[in-house]
């Protein structure tokens, strides 16, 4: 486990990236635009995503699980060239606006941890969590919520050793994933617990 925190002024501070995924519209609003969803799947403990990327130079294909409960989103990308890792774990708050089952809001923290699977795992991004704060995109609370959900993350990574359908099981979280190009052979299509 390592932590990569280069340091980074208020000045170079963004707002807080919030999606919206829109299941009735078959749509995931993004802060670059609004793009087209081929397969949203409510499950027990969240919902799952899955799109192209479209002209993108380095990946082809998104999935991912929008996990309330571990405030996280659990992402696998599918690159036109080798893999650049398993999973990349964004550290978010995800909920539904009131009145409006279709609509799941995901509002980003800022921390990631890209996981290579059974190897190890890295935060990323903490110097942009500093400087938001510093800036006033996040409160005192909001940015001890956010550490203290990846810490939790990768404490319980390391206990699986690395692997993710070992740390979802040890969580009680049951999620499935769709078979695609670039997806490593060693890796099941259903992560069980």
């Amino acid at each position: 486990m390592s932590v990569s925190s280069p340091h980074c002024s208020p000045a170079e501070a963004h707002p807080v990236k919030t999606e919206r995924h829109d299941t009735d519209a078959m749509t995931h609003c993004t802060n670059t635009g609004l793009r087209h969803v081929h397969t949203y799947r409510e499950h027990t403990h969240g919902l799952f995503v899955a799109r192209a990327f479209d002209r993108h130079p380095r990946i082809r294909h998104w999935q991912a699980q929008l996990l309330p409960t571990l405030d996280v989103q659990l992402c696998r990308y599918d690159f036109h060239q080798a893999r650049e890792h398993d999973y990349y774990i964004d550290i978010a708050t995800i909920s539904r606006p009131v009145g409006n089952a279709a609509v799941w809001e995901v509002r980003d923290h800022y921390l990631d941890i890209i996981v290579h699977e059974g190897v190890t795992a890295e935060l990323v991004d903490a110097d942009e969590l500093e400087a938001a704060q510093a800036a006033g995109f996040v409160s005192e609370n909001e940015a001890r919520r956010a550490h203290a959900a990846a810490d939790a993350v990768l404490i319980g990574l390391k206990l699986a050793r690395y692997h993710v359908a070992d740390w979802l099981e040890a969580q009680g979280v049951r999620v499935e994933w769709m078979q695609s190009e670039g997806v490593g052979q060693a890796q099941s299509a259903e992560l069980m617990s």
